[in-house]
């Protein structure tokens, strides 16, 4: 059992970040959803997680390894920032 799972890679592990910006011009205040998610490709989960949805992204990679998707759906912008754990 154990050669069985030496040859097997675990997914990685992010705590996400998911804000859903107000568009009420007086409303600074945003919906912020925080999760932890296995994945080995993170844009792979945003594109399954819209996938009923016309959408756009724009991907950028910090200096500290966190991936964030500015993505606009509806209208509606959105953040979803994947740092790894």
């Amino acid at each position: 059992m154990e050669g069985s799972e030496k040859g097997k890679e675990r997914m990685k592990e992010y705590e996400t970040v998911w804000e859903i910006f107000n568009k009420c011009p007086n409303n600074q205040m945003r919906d912020v959803f925080i999760d932890e998610v296995q994945t080995d490709d993170p844009e792979e989960f945003i594109r399954t997680k819209f996938k009923d949805k016309v959408f756009t992204y724009e991907k950028t990679v910090q200096e500290d390894g966190t991936i964030i998707f500015d993505i606009v759906t509806s209208g509606i912008r959105q953040r979803y920032s994947f740092t790894e754990i």
